[in-house]
């Protein structure tokens, strides 16, 4: 498992709050760049509960039943079977990390595959970064700020790096 500690990994932990692709401050300015996507994946309900509201389905959804801390339930989840991962908050764990790259192995059947996450999401952005095809959009909620954007092609040394500067255990 991979963890976040405040102390250790300060700098990492500042770096995160900055976004790490484009930001747009309004959902609906992204809309164009989404439909334009071939294959995305959405990290957060926020962001998810956005994309099903203009009745975009993303490749890959991960989400925590949780916005800003606070419960929430989805109205619909465009899926037969949601998949599971124990992830808690301030760390990336293997299970986390197989089961992304398991739903990255189904997502080729065209079907939205969604992760419920028991726990925290928030980091799932990095590993699925490191493991999605290259050109795969990634959206995720910037809190308090709007939706960010990004092609995994253009991060993914920065990903590792960010990933190599975790504490491990």
């Amino acid at each position: 498992m991979l963890r976040l500690d405040p102390e250790l990994n300060a700098d990492i932990i500042m770096e995160l709050k900055k976004p790490l692709g484009k930001l747009y401050p309004n959902f609906e300015d992204a809309i164009d760049d989404i439909v334009s996507s071939e294959y995305f994946i959405s990290v957060g309900d926020a962001t998810f509960n956005n994309l099903i509201k203009y009745e975009l389905y993303p490749n890959i959804g991960i989400i925590d039943n949780l916005i800003q801390r606070e419960n929430h339930v989805h109205d619909i989840i465009p899926v037969d079977e949601l998949l599971r991962a124990e992830n808690p908050p301030g760390t990336i764990t293997e299970d986390l990390w197989e089961t992304i790259e398991h739903a990255i192995e189904l997502s080729d059947d065209g079907d939205s595959h969604i992760i419920l996450v028991d726990g925290e999401e928030d980091l799932a952005v990095l590993p699925c970064i490191l493991l999605a095809p290259e050109e795969t959009v990634i959206l995720y909620g910037q809190p308090n700020e709007g939706l960010v954007l990004l092609n995994v092609s253009d991060l993914k040394d920065k990903a590792q790096e960010l990933i190599n500067g975790f504490t491990k255990e």
